[in-house]
């Protein structure tokens, strides 16, 4: 039975509002603040144990937090203290929504939501662990919900070094690994990787991973099935086999056999979401140097963390590329050998895809002679019409006139070869003075003799980027679900949904569908998505919103 709060102390510049918790070592409390005003939420250590070394820890925690968290998934330390009565707090971002294991207790989470929330608390773990920093205590209560529906780790209070190994004081039994009861108890980095996998799991099924329905769980029987018994499946008919095996592989009895890091962790489950076509989550760490461990990660580099953002394979707005896209766009050159990107080469130019605008006729009088125009292609017509293209310089290209001067001429019979070769100079000479003129004619006033024997295609309208919106977006109560429906009333081959249920959060999980229907989970209120229509080529049109109360 939980015992009730402790008084709350007088902070100078706070405001007290109310209880949020007890621990067995600390209460928090939340606060308004009053300069800059916000709420806040304190954590103070109990009275009776300031005396018995929870100070220095209590302090160790608030260096450890302060040093990590500017991460986005570990909860923000504002500043900390000792109040008028002797007892030590620390201020803290307020996560005012439900921490995950009273959400996970409630109903297991989507694939999708667990995925993303499993690939950010392991950005947090990594972050960690790079500052020398072991969480040993990572479970579903210590992740807080901020207002932004953003997971936040928090409870760094038996945190150690990532040199620790014979340390696991506080414990939580369920979400540990084997080695934590081992005499001595062993803790690293990859004890860590465990309690990520435990939490995952138990976000996806509602229950820690050794914990069994109708049967006794006492702290002696997940120990020993924890320690012997195998992972048992997730059950779930939306989980894929893949994710259960990065399940098995993260809990694997021997730390050896688990992912070499929280990072490696996190790019398998980014897989999963690659697999199942979700939205990619990134990875946010701060370090630009991966370590060893980290290349270990299956050899085929899908993602790599550089820089202090993370890994984001922003799918083009709603588009998503294959997983051979992404493979080829994520992978980074090696660090040891320089990439040299070879020039672009030109590709030949299809006519059919080209826009042609038609030149408007020159004005009398116009001058153009600043116009820069591409050579003009003319067939030829006559000996004495123009040749079918101006003379191009160099002497060593003959005009593309010559030949149709020469076959008509060719036929005569020369009367010797003297009178032959004047012939043909002359000929010659008469085309090349015929071309440049006409080709001067076309630079200064700006004539061009419509081509005959060339194919060229309509103009394209300008427009024809424009993918419509879909109409007739309306939905349906039917049961347990909201069954939406919508018209494409400008259908071509390839033609594709894409669609998402609006949240006031503002996070988007887009689904793809090939027929115009989408089904979501039936709740309380106005349930709202918006649909685009996607071409084959990839262009989306703009949104449309349906709505059902």
């Amino acid at each position: 039975m939980s015992r009730p709060p402790s008084p709350p102390p007088d902070l100078p510049g706070f405001h007290y509002l109310e209880p949020l918790g007890t621990g067995g070592f600390a209460d928090v409390f939340l606060y308004e603040q009053q300069m800059p005003r916000r709420q806040v939420a304190v954590k103070v250590l109990l009275a009776d144990r300031i005396s018995s070394g929870a100070a220095q820890e209590f302090a160790d925690e608030a260096n450890v937090m302060a040093m990590l968290s500017t991460h986005p998934a570990i909860v923000t330390i504002y500043q900390a203290g000792v109040a008028g009565d002797g007892r030590p707090y620390l201020v803290m971002e307020y996560c005012p929504r439900p921490n995950l294991q009273m959400r996970a207790r409630k109903e297991p989470f989507s694939v999708a939501e667990a995925l993303r929330v499993g690939v950010q608390v392991a950005g947090a773990v990594e972050t960690a662990h790079r500052a020398g920093v072991l969480h040993r205590d990572i479970k579903p209560a210590n992740i807080l919900v901020t207002a932004y529906n953003r997971p936040a780790l928090t409870d760094f209070g038996i945190a150690s070094t990532t040199g620790a190994t014979s340390e696991a004081s506080g414990m939580s039994i369920p979400w540990s690994p084997p080695e934590s009861f081992a005499d001595p108890p062993q803790s690293g980095p990859r004890t860590d990787v465990w309690a990520l996998g435990a939490t995952l799991y138990t976000l996806l099924a509602g229950r820690s991973p050794f914990e069994r329905p109708g049967e006794r769980n006492s702290s002696a029987d997940l120990i020993e099935r924890i320690e012997r018994a195998a992972l048992t499946s997730l059950g779930r008919p939306d989980s894929p086999e893949s994710l259960q095996r990065v399940l098995e592989r993260a809990m694997a009895k021997n730390p050896d056999d688990r992912y070499p890091s929280a990072v490696a962790f996190a790019r398998a489950l980014q897989k999963v979401q690659i697999e199942l076509s979700h939205s990619v989550t990134p990875i946010d760490i701060v370090d630009d140097h991966p370590t060893a461990e980290d290349l270990d990660d299956d050899g085929d580099g899908l993602t790599r963390v550089r820089e202090i953002v993370s890994i984001d394979p922003d799918v083009a707005a709603f588009t998503r590329p294959s997983a051979t896209t992404e493979r080829k766009t994520a992978l980074p050159a090696s660090p040891e050998v320089p990439r040299f990107d070879p020039p672009p080469r030109a590709e030949p130019i299809e006519e059919a895809t080209q826009m042609r605008v038609p030149a408007p006729s020159p004005l009398p009088g116009s001058d153009d002679r600043t116009i820069v125009r591409p050579p003009l292609v003319v067939a030829p017509q006559s000996a004495a019409s123009a040749p079918s293209a101006p003379a191009p310089a160099g002497p060593t290209s003959p005009p593309a006139g010559d030949e149709g001067v020469a076959s008509q001429t060719a036929p005569r019979p020369p009367r010797s070869r003297r009178g032959l070769w004047i012939a043909l100079s002359a000929v010659a000479a008469v085309a090349v003075v015929a071309g440049a003129i006409v080709g001067l004619n076309a630079l200064v006033a700006g004539i061009e003799t419509p081509p005959e024997a060339v194919e060229t295609t309509e103009p394209q309208d300008v427009l024809s980027d424009f993918v419509p919106k879909v109409t007739e977006l309306s939905g349906s109560r039917q049961g347990d679900q909201i069954v939406f429906t919508w018209i494409n009333k400008d259908p071509l081959e390839g033609d594709s949904f894409i669609w998402t249920v609006v949240d006031v959060s503002g996070e988007v999980d887009p689904q793809q569908a090939e027929q115009p229907v989408a089904q979501v989970p039936a709740t309380a209120g106005t349930v709202c998505i918006d649909v685009m229509l996607r071409r084959d080529d990839g262009r989306v049109s703009e949104p449309a919103r349906g709505c059902v109360d």
